[in-house]
């Protein structure tokens, strides 16, 4: 959200999502991991409420939706696409190679370094290839939403657009599952559209105020929603408590409106926007970050401080990577990024013709705005 409004709560709720994830990987998570034994059997004082951690990812898609609308409008799909990449590849990148050393020191993954160039380009999904990282599963999923507003942008995002697309998304979602159709469902994401769908106009609400079509929209894909985190607790995370399920996927609807309709506002605090830059890091390296540290300290500490010293070096991880890599990265790679894309401006500045009255420079500087503002969509 950078340049544009900014809500400290949702920096607050990003940051939240992505502490469920961590918690649930390191105390609630019933398979292999970092702990010798799967760390529900480890922490089940806790276990019992940390196992449910998986649905912050549930909260990060409404977010997404909320805040892609919100940084895509007025913006044309090149510059879109530019303020995508700086965001999500430097951190990435970083990921992709801690993964690689983790993997390397522990002689662990087979093939490992065979992956690394291809999730390199976080296209591995689209490739058949493993991700170096298993979070990064939700990146694919995010980079298909992504297209879609790309198109969006370059049809032109407007108040009547955004209620076209979101139909047009939804029910092309359900008709692909009925039908069966296997591209359409890998294009439409339909199990995890409706958090994004919801998110968009949670934000049209926010931007513009509600109306009883926006509530539709978020009523319907609270309900779809409902129905796809069922399934996933009945195939995915086997012994999910379906009520629990519903019972917090239904509070992650209401903190998002809360949001949309401006209750939140009073949540202020500027350490909060320090989080929400935290939270893209964080989730991406704390895993890999989790198995050399606890194999270093557990069991020579005991579990409760083995956790809280992992969780405080992922955040400080965290914290470095988002300060040496990704600001000083992003602000290298935004400028030429843009510069790549001038070909491809019309020139629409020759076009403007000097007064023939004595005008100033300053007024055919103001026409010149004028014509760019009007007569050439951003790239």
């Amino acid at each position: 959200m950078t340049g544009r409004e900014r809500l400290s709560e949702i920096d607050l709720l990003r940051f939240l999502a992505a502490l469920a994830v961590v918690l649930f990987h390191f105390t609630g998570f019933g398979g292999a991991g970092a702990w010798p034994e799967p760390s529900r059997e480890i922490f089940p004082e806790i276990s019992a409420l940390t196992r449910f951690g998986y649905l912050g990812v549930d909260l990060f898609f409404v977010i997404s939706g909320f805040v892609i609308l919100m940084s895509a409008w007025g913006r044309g799909p090149g510059e879109f696409g530019i303020s995508r990449v700086v965001r999500l590849m430097p951190a990435y990148w970083v990921s992709v190679l801690l993964g690689l050393f983790v993997y390397a020191l522990f002689r662990l993954g087979h093939g490992v370094p065979g992956l690394v160039v291809p999730n390199l380009t976080m296209l591995q999904g689209g490739l058949g290839v493993r991700n170096v990282d298993s979070v990064y599963w939700t990146l694919w999923v995010e980079l298909h939403f992504y297209v879609l507003v790309a198109v969006l942008a370059a049809i032109g995002i407007t108040y009547r657009s955004c209620l076209a697309f979101m139909a047009l998304w939804m029910f092309g979602g359900l008709f692909a599952d009925q039908a069966d159709h296997r591209l359409l469902q890998v294009l439409l994401v339909p199990t995890w559209s409706p958090y994004f769908i919801a998110g968009m106009a949670l934000y049209m609400i926010h931007r513009f105020g509600p109306t009883l079509l926006l509530w539709g929209f978020v009523a319907v894909t609270y309900l779809m929603a409902l129905r796809w985190g069922a399934w996933r607790a009945e195939t995915v995370f086997r012994g999910a408590d379906e009520v629990v399920v519903s019972a917090l996927i239904t509070g992650i609807f209401a903190v998002m409106i809360l949001v949309a309709t401006g209750r939140l506002g009073r949540v202020r605090w500027r350490g909060l926007t320090t989080l929400g830059a935290l939270t893209y890091p964080l989730y991406l390296v704390h895993s890999q970050l989790a198995l050399p540290l606890l194999d270093a300290l557990y069991p020579a500490l005991d579990r409760w401080t083995a956790l809280a010293v992992v969780v405080a070096a992922s955040v400080v991880a965290a914290y470095a990577v988002h300060r040496l890599v990704e600001r000083p990265l992003a602000a290298w790679m935004r400028p030429r990024l843009r510069a790549s894309l001038e070909a491809m401006r019309p020139p629409a500045e020759a076009s403007v013709p000097v007064p023939r009255d004595g005008g100033s420079e300053c007024d055919t500087s103001v026409a010149a705005r004028a014509v760019r503002s009007v007569g050439a969509r951003p790239m």
